[in-house]
């Protein structure tokens, strides 16, 4: 099952990523666990959607150890470094189409609460979270991103596309901003369209009282498959962790293993 989680040429990608193990200040320092391991027990904690406590003996990883690598590689800003560096190699095979972006959010409900959650519309009012994703045309992640579900989708905009790393094309050059922009009518604000204007990105966003849902559907289905991909991983579909970081952590890395997926195929 590790291998399958985690195969040699993942890991080849991650192991350069991984900051330096420390030891701990109290105790006279203990050995420190094996990072493939600590990293495929979180992958397996993402995929499957267990609880930490549930973690399997058999990853020879324990649960406090796993827990502690995680939050410690999250603080380091591991999970989005590995995202780029697997756009990186998207990008630079030529797999990243520029020519449209789509843009994107899902409402997620949040068992615990905790940072970045408040009450779903889409959800009677529970309490919940909203995963946004910018994807391109193929529906490859290029930003992910969390915030409460009371959010209006159209204040995720300048933060998603300002947050399009810097990504390696074939050529050689890095490229960060798409010759389009496709999103649904929740996005229709004056200020929005000129802002992407101002940055020369061609605004395609669904006009309120003017476009049809039929027209959209030929180009949002694309963020919606992408949205799913990521929800795929269990541990997405519901909120557990309290700390918004922490969500958005798992939600990161499963936007790395969608590219890692594709570059792959």
């Amino acid at each position: 099952m590790s291998l399958r989680l985690v195969p040699d040429e993942l890991w080849g990608l991650v192991e350069p990523l991984i900051p330096p193990a420390g030891r701990r200040r109290q105790g006279g320092g203990r050995s420190v666990a094996d990072p493939r391991a600590v990293f495929t027990a979180i992958v397996f904690v993402l995929t499957s959607g267990c609880a930490w406590r549930h973690l399997p003996p058999s990853f020879g990883v324990t649960v406090p150890t796993a827990h502690r690598w995680f939050s410690t590689w999250t603080e380091a800003g591991l999970w989005g470094r590995l995202q780029r560096a697997v756009l990186d190699e998207l990008g630079a095979r030529g797999m990243i189409d520029w020519s449209r972006a789509v843009l994107d959010g899902a409402a997620v409900r949040a068992k615990k609460g905790g940072s970045l959650t408040g009450p779903s519309p889409v959800d009677r009012g529970k309490n919940g979270s909203k995963i946004h994703a910018l994807s391109d045309r193929a529906g490859i992640p290029l930003v992910v991103g969390v915030s409460a579900a009371n959010t209006n989708d159209h204040q995720a905009l300048t933060t998603m596309v300002s947050a399009i790393p810097r990504i390696r094309t074939r050529g050689g050059r890095r490229r960060f901003r798409p010759d389009k922009l496709h999103a649904d009518k929740a996005y229709d604000v004056r200020d929005l369209r000129r802002w992407l204007t101002e940055r020369g990105i061609i605004v395609r966003v669904s006009r309120k009282g003017v476009d049809t849902s039929e027209r959209l559907g030929r180009h949002r289905w694309v963020i919606e498959r992408t949205i799913a991909w990521l929800t795929g991983r269990r541990r997405l579909t519901i909120r557990y962790e309290t700390k918004a970081t922490h969500y958005l952590a798992f939600v990161t890395l499963a936007a790395a293993l969608t590219c890692w997926n594709k570059l792959t195929k």
